[in-house]
């Protein structure tokens, strides 16, 4: 394990690109999610259904595939993207289609009746969903939102692949350096394993938080 302790700022910066790998594309996955679920919901038939095509063929679709197209099949088209941009695109288009689900699941799951009564109010439609429904659906898509958060923690390793310098990738280059392979992947292991108990803990705490609120 001395080989770990010597480079442990190395791999630290792997750790610090997957984290950046992984919020950054959820921001915008969270985006994009609402969104498409929005648009599933309350949008006109052409809308539906070109929401609910992407969500099919993202989910149908390997994301490494979908790295590769962002990566490597753009340039045909005259588009050429960094690494890191290229991972950023991919993955935040993978996650967003997953988490439209969650927060399709998450609407529907509010009684009409809540709507009903913001109407009476006087609320517009759009007042009603961002003041009345998403707050009290956030407390539903808390937990598979949280499930969603840790894969992507753990997928980013998939990036490697387009060389972007994140955990996995920074334990290859030791490798390849040293010659030994159990000591880095055993780190990062244990790596990825307290970023996701920790990611956890926090989404947890968030959890319990909208469940006093509601």
């Amino acid at each position: 394990m001395e080989l770990v302790f010597k480079n442990f700022q190395f791999l630290l910066t792997g750790a610090y690109y997957t984290l950046l790998l992984t919020v950054v594309p959820m921001f915008f996955g969270l985006i994009i999610g609402i969104i498409v679920a929005i648009a599933r919901l309350k949008g006109n038939a052409l809308v539906r259904n070109l929401a609910k095509g992407y969500v099919s063929l993202i989910r149908g679709t390997p994301i490494l595939v979908q790295i590769f197209i962002v990566y490597y099949g753009l340039p045909d088209f005259g588009i050429t993207l960094g690494p890191l941009t290229a991972a950023f695109i991919s993955l935040s288009i993978n996650v967003g289609a997953y988490l439209s689900e969650t927060f399709r699941g998450a609407i529907l799951s509010v009684p009409n009746g809540q709507s009903e009564a913001a109407f009476s109010l006087g609320l517009t439609p759009w007042q009603t969903m961002r003041r009345v429904v998403l707050p009290q659906a956030a407390r539903v898509a808390i937990p598979p939102m949280g499930n969603t958060f840790i894969g992507m923690l753990k997928e980013t390793s998939l990036v490697s692949i387009v060389t972007v310098t994140e955990l996995l990738r920074s334990a290859q280059l030791l490798v390849a350096q040293y010659y030994v392979a159990m000591p880095f992947f055993v780190a990062i292991a244990l790596m990825y394993w307290v970023m996701s108990v920790s990611f956890s803990f926090i989404l947890n705490r968030i959890e319990a938080r909208l469940a006093k609120a509601y």
